[in-house]
């Protein structure tokens, strides 16, 4: 990823990331943030609803945007500002979420720039409309996130250093809980000191 400086930012240029709901992911959120509001996660009360299902929590949504300034445009090392909020429809579990930001203004001398922000479901539908102030940062920023997950194993595939390093560790971790044990039956019949029947 590569954070641009305001001095590589245009009027006009976008950015947007697209993401399904799924209820995983809202879980994981109203369960991070607290926001156990029956709405997002109970189908029972859902259905007594306007919304008749559970709904995603509209700052979910919002946090699609936070991810497209973050990762994308400006990216890694903007600064969020303010963002205004206007949640238009209902997100629910399954939608498919499309988040654009869109370049309105830049500011040079103050390291600004002014954003649309705006996220759609998968039938074109505004769900969320706003205006972002970002700080940019200062000069680019070239950012790689570390290894997880698939990555993670990628590396232990291409790095046979990394088997011989764990490997070893295993060995010497079986070594001294071998010699531990060999110790503690010649002490006292297998029995740590503390806890050795007496005789």
């Amino acid at each position: 990823m590569i954070g641009l400086s305001i001095d590589a930012i245009k009027v006009g240029d976008r950015a947007e990331l697209t993401r399904r709901v799924s209820d995983v992911d809202i879980a994981s959120f109203v369960s991070s943030v607290g926001d156990y509001n029956p709405v997002h996660s109970d189908a029972t009360y859902a259905a007594g609803t306007v919304f008749k299902e559970p709904i995603a929590p509209g700052i979910w949504t919002a946090g699609l945007v936070s991810a497209v300034i973050g990762t994308r445009l400006p990216g890694p090392g903007a600064i969020y500002l303010s963002q205004s909020l206007k949640f238009l429809k209902p997100v629910m579990f399954g939608d498919v979420i499309t988040a654009r930001v869109e370049v309105l203004e830049t500011n040079l001398e103050k390291n600004r720039m002014r954003l649309w922000t705006v996220c759609t479901n998968q039938r074109g539908e505004e769900v969320l409309t706003g205006e972002a102030l970002v700080m940019p940062p200062k000069a680019p920023v070239v950012y790689s996130r570390p290894l997880e997950g698939v990555g993670l194993l990628a590396m232990w595939t291409l790095a046979p250093w990394a088997w011989i390093t764990q490997g070893a560790a295993v060995w010497t971790m079986l070594g001294l809980s071998a010699f531990a044990l060999a110790g503690a039956a010649a002490d006292g019949n297998g029995h740590p000191p503390e806890t050795c029947p007496s005789s």
